[in-house]
């Protein structure tokens, strides 16, 4: 398994780590066939399941970049193509299962593409994270060129809108979990433009952001509602505040951007520490060796 080894031929934990949990929705699938526990339609089920984690994955690959920053671990990077991959891995299932459904009457499957919007845009996204996929090898970036294949790459988040837009689409009514993705994936925006202008985000910008995303995740969902089902806007953002039947995704994404500034601060706090201790121990050393010179 040379894709788990690092240039010099080591193990990396942080690829092996990756592979580990890309694996585990899959076993997890495979575990729930095995038992049966896919209900009466397992087909449907698995397309459903699929496509989730093809969501999850890919908005982890996204996130891998801000998280290596923000929390100053670089090597985590590494784990980026293994994530990348992973995602298209089960985009493609998502597919193959859609087929399978369709008791493989490829006619009647391109006829369904052609036809209903979500399932173009869908198909498009399958096909844009193919080429990301195919051109994510060492060889295919000596071949490009570290700019152009770059600039490819950058297709991710335009990509990533296509993803959101189908899975909020396929949803219908219940669009919970593609509001949280869609708060998220503002997020993620947001940290691109900030890092683009400040470099290096600090926990004031990084706070800011939290809020800014939350707000408009509440906003875009309140708008999705009216414009899908005719629902009063005002109705479903006055949602946000009342607690008493769920919480709202919006105050999901704000406690998750939180929680990542307040986890970097306290790390790079706890970091600093033995750097303190030793400008302490040798400003005292040196005051003591004067001392006693003296």
């Amino acid at each position: 398994m040379a894709f788990l080894r690092k240039q010099n031929g080591t193990w990396c934990p942080n690829k092996i780590a990756a592979f580990a949990g890309v694996m585990l929705p899959a076993l997890w699938l495979v575990g729930r066939f095995w038992t049966e526990d896919l209900g009466a339609r397992p087909v449907t089920e698995a397309i459903h399941f699929t496509g989730d984690w093809a969501v999850r994955f890919l908005w982890i690959t996204l996130a891998v970049t801000p998280f290596a920053r923000i929390f100053r671990m670089p090597r985590w990077l590494m784990a980026r193509r293994t994530l990348g991959v992973a995602s298209f891995a089960y985009v493609f299932a998502h597919l193959a299962l859609y087929v399978v459904d369709q008791k493989f009457d490829f006619a009647v499957v391109v006829s369904e593409i052609a036809m209903r919007f979500y399932l173009t845009i869908g198909f498009i996204g399958v096909l844009s994270l193919a080429v990301l996929c195919a051109t994510s090898t060492d060889g295919m970036i000596r071949r490009l060129g570290g700019a152009r294949w770059c600039a490819l790459h950058r297709l991710c988040y335009p990509v990533a809108v296509l993803v959101l837009i189908h899975f909020l689409l396929q949803s219908k009514n219940d669009v919970w979990e593609p509001v949280l993705m869609m708060g998220f994936l503002i997020w993620l925006f947001g940290y691109r433009i900030i890092q683009r202008f400040l470099h290096d985000p600090n926990f004031v910008s990084l706070t800011a952001l939290g809020f800014v995303s939350a707000a408009l995740t509440a906003v875009l969902e309140a708008a999705w509602y009216h414009f899908r089902s005719g629902v009063d806007a005002w109705l479903v953002f006055q949602a946000n505040f009342d607690f008493s039947y769920e919480i709202r995704p919006a105050w999901y994404v704000l406690a998750a951007a939180l929680a990542v500034v307040a986890t970097a601060w306290v790390r790079r706090q706890y970091s600093q520490r033995p750097i303190l201790r030793r400008r302490v121990s040798t400003a005292v050393s040196g005051a003591t060796r004067t001392q006693s010179a003296s």
